[in-house]
């Protein structure tokens, strides 16, 4: 048996986005957004919902950021610490992407 191994590592020139097997969206019976991938279920908090809705693929990582501390007017790089380490979370259980990065398969 081969194991899968995710060697996806968030930076601020990623670009994040959700793989194929993943899909994000509102569940109208929860009333909340939703991570739906094979057998699992994740509710991010608000906060979550907020990051995930910028995880285009075409944004970067620095992008999203200066986009939020703006939005909140906030320390850039606090935001950025918290932000590169939820979407780092996600990427190491196989939720996030990074479609900026070089493939070696």
């Amino acid at each position: 048996m081969t194991t899968r191994t995710r060697n996806v590592t968030i930076g601020e020139a990623s670009r994040p986005a959700l793989p194929r097997h993943v899909k994000f969206r509102f569940d109208e019976t929860r009333q909340a957004w939703v991570i739906l991938a094979p057998e699992r279920v994740l509710a991010p908090d608000e906060t979550a919902v907020e990051v995930l809705q910028l995880c285009d693929g075409e944004r970067t990582v620095s992008d999203m950021v200066d986009r939020l501390a703006a939005k909140y007017a906030a320390d850039r790089k606090d935001i950025g610490a918290d932000v590169i380490a939820m979407l780092q979370d996600l990427a190491d259980k196989g939720f996030l992407a990074d479609k900026g990065a070089v493939s070696h398969e």
